[in-house]
């Protein structure tokens, strides 16, 4: 039953992390992944939503997102994560971000909610908890999260990845890094994380 609540959750959560966006538009098509950017209602910043094919299975992906330090190498711009709490299918995670100067640095704390589908398929929902940690020194937290990952397998041994994240990230953030990390930020992690996917 508990197992049961906390997907019957996270297919909420999921629904409700769709719903803040509108009508997606395509805003790059390279090397197999695409990027969708969304406006937003009440937010300056754009949801963006990465999908790419890999030829991998669901197991190696799922080793990759669960080893959570390690999969700092492929996200982008992460200067470093680390695993704080994990209960079940729920888990907490800090993460600090490298930003190009003037900007300072940004850090988060995201609550990730796992579900596996009866397709294969895996889903983890993300939700941003500024307050689960204090404040730390020299960073401005991230004050929202709200997206998902989501792994489904296709036939011949290949997964659709998709990746999709909204983002109010604190303090002030030039608009042309705003607009610049809505785009790199899916591209960039989906690339690295299908080299190394593809690889093992």
């Amino acid at each position: 039953m508990r197992f049961k609540a906390v997907a019957f959750c996270a297919l909420g959560l999921l629904a409700v992390s769709g719903a803040h966006a509108g009508d997606w538009k395509l805003a790059k098509d390279e090397d197999g992944i695409k990027v969708f950017l969304s406006e937003v209602p009440g937010s300056k910043y754009k949801a963006y939503r990465g999908v790419a094919i890999m030829k991998t299975d669901i197991a190696t992906l799922r080793a990759l997102q669960e080893d959570v330090s390690g999969s700092c190498a492929w996200i982008h711009e992460c200067k470093e994560q680390k695993l704080l709490k994990s209960d079940g299918a729920q888990s907490w995670t800090y993460t600090r971000f490298n930003t190009p100067w003037p900007v300072t640095p940004r850090d988060s704390v995201i609550h990730v909610t796992s579900e596996l589908g009866a397709d294969g398929s895996v889903t983890r929902l993300l939700e941003g908890v500024p307050k689960y940690l204090p404040d730390t020194e020299g960073y401005v937290r991230v004050s929202q999260v709200d997206g998902f990952w989501k792994l489904v397998p296709k036939a011949a041994g290949e997964v659709e990845v998709t990746y999709q994240v909204h983002t109010e990230p604190g303090g002030s953030v030039p608009s042309w890094l705003a607009n610049s990390f809505v785009v790199d930020a899916p591209f960039n992690t989906l690339k690295a994380m299908r080299q190394r996917a593809e690889k093992r």
